[in-house]
């Protein structure tokens, strides 16, 4: 969001306060879906089922060390292009929000087969990781990213905040359900062996039969976990990066 200077005033904002908290309850609907963002007001909000993903580059503390300004600067941008690109090519996906190097996003799953578009997103999401390793490498890389995946299946109140009448304002997801994606996505790829995707409870639950059997569960980090590929993208790595 681009700022746009407008003068505070402390009574109008104490007054904006109040008009908020005296919202009622029933300005918060339940849904089955995510509806489209035209609906939301500074006044309601909906409550519905859906999905969170979240992809996080893993030490990413220690790239700055790694490389200078320029080059960290294009592999950030690669990585997060390709990353956005991917999501945004599910007709599922509602929300796609960039936060430093994580990119993470909220996608309508009213039903299970939307779940099984989801899991296939992330399928690509891991493809792309070793397609841009190769790239990066082939450019002067020296080391390898890796990246955690986190999915999560569930309820999230979704509301319009921002300053009404500034023309500043964003879409704010709140939930279990994106609370656990990112928790979730800090476990993948977080030592040595460790998969790259891990899946809450309820996400894995409503899989079909045939992508559950491509997860395992890992009591010890109380997830799913898999480490599945795009077989499309995976044909074409074996092919070009040699």
């Amino acid at each position: 969001m681009d700022s746009n200077y407008k003068a505070y005033n402390h009574v109008s904002s104490f007054s904006r306060i109040d008009d908020i908290l005296a919202l009622p309850s029933g300005n918060y609907e339940e849904t089955h879906e995510l509806p489209d963002r035209d609906k939301l007001t500074y006044t309601n909000g909906f409550y519905a089922s859906c999905s969170a993903l979240f992809a996080d580059i893993r030490k990413s503390s220690s790239l700055p060390e790694k490389y200078k300004r320029p080059r960290l600067a294009k592999l950030y941008r690669a990585y997060i292009s390709e990353m956005v690109a991917i999501m945004n090519g599910s007709e599922q996906a509602r929300e796609i929000n960039i936060v430093g190097d994580g990119v993470w996003a909220v996608f309508n799953t009213p039903y299970k087969r939307n779940i099984d578009e989801v899991f296939s997103v992330i399928a690509r999401c891991n493809s792309l990781v070793k397609v841009l390793n190769f790239k990066l490498s082939k450019a002067g890389y020296s080391d390898p990213i890796e990246v955690g995946f986190g999915a999560a299946y569930g309820r999230a109140l979704m509301i319009k905040a921002g300053y009404s009448g500034s023309g500043i304002s964003d879409i704010v997801y709140m939930g279990d359900v994106v609370n656990k994606a990112a928790k979730l996505a800090a476990k993948g790829s977080s030592g040595f062996l460790v998969p790259p995707i891990m899946l809450d409870h309820d996400f894995n639950y409503n899989l079909n039969e045939d992508n559950q059997k491509l997860t395992e569960r890992d009591w010890a980090r109380d997830c799913y976990t898999a480490n599945v590929v795009n077989v499309a993208m995976e044909d074409w790595y074996k092919e070009n990066c040699k």
